[in-house]
C-alpha cells in the first residue's frame, strides 16, 4: 500500500490519481466520489487506467474495510481491476 502523503502526491488532483497509480501499477483506492466520476468519464473514452476500488465513507468500518482490501489482494491481479471500478463491500 502507498499513500498519496507516502508518494509526495498530497496535494494532488483527484484527476492526477489514477495517472500516478498507472505508472505505478497500482490499483487506486479511494472513498470520495469525484473519483468515481473520473473513472467513469475514464471508461466511455476507453482511456486506460489502473482501476479503482470504491467505498462509501460509511458503509464498512476500518477493520471490515482492510480485511474486505486484503481479500481483494488475495483474489485479483491488477490486470483484473484495470478498466473497472470495484465496489466494497464485495
Amino acid at each position: 500500500m502507498l499513500t498519496a502523503q507516502d508518494d509526495g502526491r498530497a496535494a494532488a488532483s483527484d484527476e492526477q490519481l489514477p495517472d500516478r497509480a498507472t505508472e505505478l501499477d497500482r490499483v487506486l483506492f479511494s472513498h470520495d466520489s469525484d473519483v468515481l466520476r473520473i473513472a467513469a468519464n475514464r471508461q466511455r473514452a476507453q482511456q486506460p487506467f489502473c482501476g479503482v476500488v470504491w467505498v462509501h465513507p460509511e458503509t464498512l468500518s476500518i477493520g471490515d474495510l482492510i480485511d474486505q482490501l486484503e481479500l481483494l489482494a488475495q483474489l485479483a491481479d491488477p490486470e483484473d481491476c484495470s478498466l473497472r471500478v470495484l465496489y466494497l463491500p464485495l
